[in-house]
């Protein structure tokens, strides 16, 4: 028999709290329930009033800076850095954002005269061929002008040359009567020829940079380059004598750094160009030149470094939070000694005004692949919801646009391959089936697997078996059992945990343990407590969301009393009993109702953060608790010994919403 539930003061506080989950807006509804649309005024207050029928009738912005959601701080940055040429670095999630702002970063940037860079050969030492920068547009002139200028003296070479061929073989053949010596005398001039050919084609210099002086300021994006292709290389010549060379100068090839001359450098993980390029990158930004050498020393063109070249650039690194760690002091000194770091928000507040921009995104993302059928205002109401279910928050969206795109556009594919005109809401839906993340591939196939080799237990009463939850990836939640097992010790009593726990887990594990013994004096000196997570899998156990879980099954082993297998259950725990929240709420909801759970009990901080799928939302009873007591008393069947450390910590239910036993707790945050 299931545990009587906590007070009237706890009930009436948890049913206040399923009262606001009920009245949540709804989220993105199944494949299975496509057939019930999204009412027109739902649809119209998910796009903040904006009355469209298709996402053809929303105007795009020009400017890319304007096209820019959410980050209000990032774009302010970027707009200042921009007008005082300074150097910026953006720390962020994936598909935030950060390369869509540094291509905004080069519109505007303030016009200057950008520059052609010639390679000329130096007589003295064709080893160090000569730089000349020329106005844009200039350098095609004069390669065209020296080129015709060779052709011209090449055509009069090629006249004598062959002249003379022909009169030395009709001499050898109709007067000398020499053939063998007049073929042999042929081919040395036709060798000295081709000789003196190539050094005049060494006049020709080589344009290793152009730019369109009618086009914005350059942006090249140098992600993953590598030394040659970050700071110039000089091709290897495998004919390095013999008149056959070619010519050095003709081998220099420019690196990005030149190539983003009086524009933008883009570099995404900054952290992972090695030490080297990061110290040449700063010295590129320091001098604003910077030669170009062979970055191979097998290679001929490691004895070629030409004059320096003009880097004058503005660098935008970018990077998620471990770019830091790895990035070179001085270069990270650089740019904050001359310019801005700005760290990039994963999700802005939904307001009407940002549902807008988000419908507009959708129209952006249709435009920009320019082969998608429009979205219907019913679409794009559920790419909204869609956007706020992966923030996790409530009353937030999110900012990770890179995924929300690829919905956008395997959407339209769904249209299309359906010959539709418009993108509906059934086609979103069949889309979110069919882009689900590896992650959640592997979540469901998990929960199949364990149904059919009966590993997974969803009825019953079980004693030190709890079905915890836990998230794999960013938007996938499993159910993960623990076990515990409570045996007599040979020394110390101890704590033993087994799953690959990771720190944060372990440290979980300390605190489950300090509130056992709190309520449990000294019975535990002499026992050790054996602790299981599950199949937990290579990557093994993070993060503290299975405290709950843990206190739970060690309570259950200790007492004897079985727990409620119909339930899953997560949180964090404090050392005084609190239930904390935990990430991923909404996916570890949606993870127990396929694996077939009755109820989830979760936090009662997160049941604002709860966005499940409505095909989910009636399967399983959602439980929001503040207190471990809370948990016990849903969790666990039977009634144990009223002096026993399960029976104190009931009691702790009485009085939990009156202020006795919470011993001045802080609230979970």
């Amino acid at each position: 028999m299931t545990a009587d539930p906590p007070s009237d003061a706890t009930s009436e506080e948890s049913e206040s709290l399923k009262k606001q989950y009920d009245t949540t807006p709804s989220t993105a509804e199944s494949a299975s329930t496509a057939a019930s649309a999204v009412e027109p005024e739902d649809a119209t207050d998910l796009l903040g009033g904006l009355d469209v029928e298709t996402s053809e009738e929303i105007e795009i912005p020009e400017r890319l800076v304007d096209q820019v959601i959410g980050q209000e701080h990032a774009r302010d940055v970027v707009t200042k850095a921009a007008q005082q040429r300074r150097h910026v670095m953006m720390i962020g999630s994936p598909g935030t954002g950060k390369s869509m702002l540094s291509k905004a970063m080069a519109e505007l940037l303030p016009k200057e005269s950008v520059q052609d860079v010639l390679v000329y050969h130096n007589p003295e030492d064709g080893n160090r061929p000569k730089i000349r920068t020329v106005p844009a547009g200039k350098g095609k002139e004069i390669i065209e002008a020296h080129r015709a200028e060779a052709r011209k003296s090449g055509q009069f070479r090629s006249f004598l040359v062959w002249g003379l061929i022909f009169l030395i073989l009709g001499y050898s053949v109709l007067v000398s009567g020499q053939l063998l010596l007049g073929v042999l005398a042929a081919g040395i001039v036709f060798l000295l020829f081709r000789s003196t050919a190539r050094r005049s084609s060494a006049l020709v210099p080589n344009l290793v940079v152009t730019a369109d002086p009618d086009s914005t300021a350059p942006f090249v994006d140098a992600t993953g380059a590598h030394a040659g292709a970050l700071l110039g290389d000089v091709r290897h010549d495998p004919y390095q004598s013999g008149g056959l060379e070619t010519p050095s100068h003709d081998r220099v090839e420019p690196g990005a750094i030149h190539k983003a001359n009086k524009g933008v450098l883009f570099v995404d993980e900054i952290n992972t160009l090695d030490i080297r390029s990061q110290q040449h990158l700063l010295t590129a930004m320091q001098e604003r030149e910077f030669p170009i050498t062979g970055q191979s020393e097998r290679s001929s063109g490691a004895m070629v470094k030409t004059d320096p070249v003009p880097t004058d650039f503005v660098l935008v690194a970018a990077g998620n939070l471990d770019a830091m760690e790895h990035m070179h002091p001085a270069l990270r000194s650089r740019i904050k000694g001359n310019g801005y770091e700005v760290y990039m928000d994963d999700t802005t507040e939904d307001t009407p005004e940002m549902r807008r921009k988000y419908a507009r995104f959708v129209a952006q993302e249709v435009a920009k692949d320019g082969r998608l059928p429009s979205f219907s205002r019913a679409a794009i109401a559920e790419v909204v919801l869609e956007a706020q279910r992966r923030a996790g928050r409530k009353g937030r969206l999110t900012l990770e646009f890179r995924n929300l795109g690829g919905l956008v556009r395997v959407a339209g594919d769904v249209a299309r391959s359906e010959d539709a005109t418009v993108t509906t809401r059934d086609h979103v839906l069949q889309a979110k089936r069919r882009a689900r993340s590896i992650e959640q591939q592997i979540a469901d196939d998990y929960i199949q697997r364990r149904r059919d080799y009966d590993v997974a237990m969803i009825e019953g009463s079980v004693v030190g078996r709890v079905n915890g939850l836990a998230v794999m990836g960013e938007d996938s939640g499993i159910v993960l059992p623990v076990m515990a097992e409570v045996t007599p010790s040979q020394g110390p009593g101890s704590v033993i945990a087994t799953g690959k726990l990771q720190e944060i887990a372990k440290e979980a594990v300390q605190n489950v343990s300090a509130i056992v013994k709190k309520y449990s004096e000294s019975s535990l000196h002499e026992r050790d407590v054996h602790i299981q997570f599950v199949q937990a899998g290579q990557g093994g156990v993070d993060g503290d969301s299975a405290s709950v879980t843990v206190a739970t099954a060690v309570i259950s082993a200790l007492e004897g009393v079985g727990v409620d297998q119909s339930t899953a259950m997560t949180g964090s725990l404090s050392v005084r009993g609190d239930v904390l929240p935990v990430g991923g709420i909404t996916h570890k909801i949606e993870a127990a109702a396929k694996a077939g759970m009755k109820r989830v009990i979760i936090p009662a901080a997160n049941l604002q953060d709860v966005m499940v799928e409505d095909e989910y939302r009636e399967l399983v009873e959602i439980v929001p608790v503040s207190h471990i007591s809370e948990v016990l008393a849903y969790a666990l069947d039977g009634s144990p010994d009223v002096d026993s450390p399960l029976g104190r910590l009931l009691e702790i239910a009485d009085t939990v919403f009156d202020g006795v036993g919470r011993g001045g707790s802080p609230s979970p945050q």
